[in-house]
C-alpha cells in the first residue's frame, strides 16, 4: 500500500523542553496504526506536531509526498488531515450540530456530512440543538470525532478516545471505526489501553521519554516484548 504520512526524526519541544527525539514513522493509505505508551511518553505531541499545534521543520513530516512540517493547522486540515483531541475540546457555547458544522469550514469533498455522521451515532440526530457540553461524555466524545470526520480527511488521528468513558461506550465508539475507515482513510488511534489498541489496529509504535520503543504488526508482537517497551529504561 502506498505511504500517506512518513516522520523523519521529528523532534518537538515546548519552550526549551524537548518532547520528542527523531521519531521515524510511517503510516499506509488505509491503514489503522496505534500509539501506545504511558502518560507523558510523547504520543500527544506527536499528534500536536502533525497536526501543526507544534512547530516541526517541514522535511520532518511528509505527508502525500509533500513536505508540511511547520504549516498553519488551518492549511494542514484543508490538506485531509483531522485531529480529535484529548479532552473533545468542544464549543460550550455552541449546539452538537454546529459544533459539527464547525469541521466543514474547509468545504473538503467526500462522504461525510451531517447526514452521514448522524447515522453514524443517531443519538447526535436526538441532540442536535442540545448544547455539546451538556451531552454525556461519551456523547461528547461522538461529537469530537463526527467534528474530525465532517473536515473529510484521509488521515484521522483519534488522542485518547476511551479517556474517562464507561467501557460499554468505548466498545460503541470503536465499533464504529471499521466503518469509517472502510473507504480507505487512514488512521492514528493513541491508546492507553494496550489490548483495545491492538484489536483495532494493524501496526503500532510503542512510545517512551519521547522515543520509540518498539514497533510491529499489532497481532504478532509478544505481550512481553510491549510490557518491556512500555515500562523498560530507554537507552
Amino acid at each position: 500500500m502506498p505511504v500517506i504520512l512518513e516522520t523523519h526524526g521529528l523532534t518537538a519541544f515546548y519552550g526549551d523542553f524537548q518532547a520528542l527525539f527523531g521519531i521515524d514513522l510511517t503510516v499506509n493509505r488505509g491503514e489503522v496504526i496505534a500509539l501506545i505508551g504511558s502518560n507523558g511518553a510523547g504520543k500527544s505531541t506527536f499528534l500536536k506536531a502533525l497536526a501543526a499545534l507544534l512547530r516541526a521543520p517541514a522535511q520532518q513530516i511528509v505527508y502525500k509526498g509533500e513536505p508540511v512540517g511547520g504549516m498553519a493547522a488551518a492549511r494542514i486540515v484543508g490538506k485531509g488531515i483531522a485531529l480529535v483531541p484529548e479532552g473533545r475540546r468542544l464549543f460550550a457555547s455552541l449546539s452538537v450540530e454546529e459544533n459539527l458544522m464547525l469541521g466543514a469550514y474547509c468545504s473538503r469533498p467526500g462522504r461525510w456530512s451531517l447526514d452521514t455522521v448522524y447515522a453514524l451515532f443517531p443519538v447526535l440526530k436526538k441532540r442536535r440543538h442540545h448544547p455539546a457540553t451538556a451531552l454525556s461524555g461519551g456523547q461528547q466524545q461522538m461529537v469530537a470525532l463526527g467534528r474530525a470526520l465532517m473536515s473529510n480527511p484521509e488521515l484521522l488521528m483519534c488522542d485518547e478516545l476511551s479517556l474517562g468513558l464507561a467501557p460499554v461506550i468505548v466498545r460503541e465508539i470503536y465499533a464504529a471505526l471499521p466503518s469509517i475507515v472502510a473507504d480507505g482513510m487512514s488512521a492514528i488511534v493513541v491508546e492507553q489501553d494496550v489490548q483495545l489498541a491492538r484489536r483495532v489496529s494493524k501496526r503500532f509504535y510503542c512510545f517512551q521519554e519521547g522515543r520509540v520503543s518498539l514497533s510491529g504488526a499489532s497481532a504478532e508482537v509478544s505481550d512481553e516484548a510491549i510490557t518491556q517497551a512500555y515500562f523498560g529504561a530507554v537507552s
